[in-house]
């Protein structure tokens, strides 16, 4: 037995300073590949870090161009509206315009023909002042001199057709007062009251609107 230990002994004996060198080298070993081991942790946590910050960088763009297409759109928006209202008023301005011209046009003759419609009248007294039994083949001048008045008459009344003046004869229509003045109010027997039983001057429309109202008498209830 104790020749066994010895060998087992002298065995052992040449591996020892072996050991003793991995013994001491072995710390330093398990020190670099801690560091390398840090080293990588703290590698990949800058990475992820600077991943993070790239991904809220973005984010922050992204806001500040949102708001920035917002404000533009807020922007086109309020352009938009005022070129449309500026449209909308010049429009109404041309249509104004023109309506006013096209009134220019039609009712500009309106103080020549008021002026006209003093001769119109004239013309009419004159032919109903002559007696019609005094307009006879023996009575060559005032025969002619009528049938002129009445020839005179009609083609004044012409023109003012072709210019959009007619006349206003309301016999036995209903008082309108746009249309007619009345001079007297009188009780008619076999007329309706409110109607027109007299003329006294004749009156004149002009394109629609009344240039000068008739002058009549109205018939009231007894």
């Amino acid at each position: 037995m104790a020749a066994v230990a010895q060998c087992v002994r002298g065995a052992l004996r040449p591996r020892l300073p072996l050991l003793s060198v991995a013994l001491r080298t072995s710390p330093r070993l398990l020190c670099a590949a801690t560091q390398q081991k840090n080293t990588g942790q703290n590698l990949e946590e800058d990475q992820s870090q600077s991943q993070n910050e790239q991904k809220v960088e973005p984010s922050s763009a992204e806001k500040l161009l949102a708001e920035e297409k917002a404000k533009l759109e807020e922007q086109l928006k309020e352009v938009t509206d005022k070129y449309k209202r500026a449209l909308a008023d010049a429009e109404n301005i041309r249509q104004r315009s023109q309506k006013l011209v096209e009134e220019a046009k039609l009712y500009g003759i309106q103080s020549f023909c008021k002026d006209l419609l003093e001769v119109a009248d004239i013309l009419e007294k004159a032919t109903e002042s002559v007696p019609k039994e005094e307009i006879k083949d023996d009575n060559p001048h005032l025969k002619s001199l009528y049938e002129g008045l009445v020839m005179t008459e009609v083609q004044i009344q012409k023109v003012f057709k072709k210019h959009g003046l007619l006349r206003l004869n309301p016999v036995g229509a209903k008082f309108d007062p746009y249309e007619h003045e009345a001079l007297f109010h009188a009780p008619v027997e076999g007329q309706e009251p409110g109607t027109i039983a007299l003329v006294s001057k004749i009156g004149y429309k002009l394109h629609g609107r009344t240039l000068r109202p008739a002058l009549v008498g109205v018939v009231k209830e007894a």
